[in-house]
């Protein structure tokens, strides 16, 4: 999901520190093309990006509608569909070259085996979203460290060890957390981006789900 300020990516880990290395590739890509384009010098991206591990059930399926439905939440849109820089769209219309995703494994990790079963039910999350008129701001997507179940959710803190002792784990519509405390943010606001913060992205360097920049 390409905006105009930021970008929501949702990818799966392969290997440790695959992501953070594609992320730091990117960023330094970007800014070196921007830079001789425009004359310029220094950083393309405001922030550092922030990662969120996701676990790979019903909690996958509402944050990709939940990516889907971004630039409805914003206005720009009516339906995700109307959106030429989304995930939807490429989904739902895959393109015959120069495609992003792969349906194929993303198909799998949401439960099925064949792609044309998954974009069915992607079009009907998506409709029941709409329908409910879901347009709320999650922070859980954007936030947080990680999102799942309890037992998924541990495993992440147990992973980071001591970088996770002042984490909170807490339980909201189904789905458990881990975040940062309350007094580690400097803002307190609505913003898409108002707490990315160097910290967690360097604690989720090795197994990064979704991913913000």
């Amino acid at each position: 999901m390409v905006t105009s300020n930021h970008i929501h990516l949702l990818v799966k880990d392969t290997d440790a520190g695959v992501i953070s290395q594609s992320m730091q590739l990117i960023a330094g890509r970007t800014a070196q093309e921007y830079n001789q384009r425009k004359g310029r010098s220094g950083a393309f991206w405001e922030d550092r990006y922030h990662a969120t591990a996701i676990e790979a059930d019903e909690h996958l399926h509402r944050c990709l509608v939940y990516l889907d439905l971004n630039m409805v939440r914003a206005g720009a849109v009516e339906h995700p569909a109307e959106w030429p820089h989304s995930g939807y769209r490429e989904i739902q219309e895959p393109p015959e070259r120069y495609a992003v995703i792969d349906l194929m494994t993303l198909s799998i990790l949401c439960g099925f085996t064949h792609v044309a079963h998954f974009q069915k039910a992607h079009r009907q999350w998506v409709e029941e979203a709409l329908m409910r008129n879901t347009m709320a701001r999650d922070d859980r997507w954007s936030e947080a460290i990680a999102v799942g179940s309890r037992t998924f959710v541990d495993k992440v803190k147990a992973d980071l060890g001591i970088k996770a002792k002042y984490r909170e784990v807490t339980e909201t519509g189904g789905a458990h957390t881990l975040r940062e405390p309350k007094g580690a943010y400097a803002l307190d606001s609505s913003g898409e981006s108002d707490t990315i913060t160097p910290d967690n992205t360097v604690l989720w360097q090795e197994k990064e789900e979704a991913i913000k920049t």
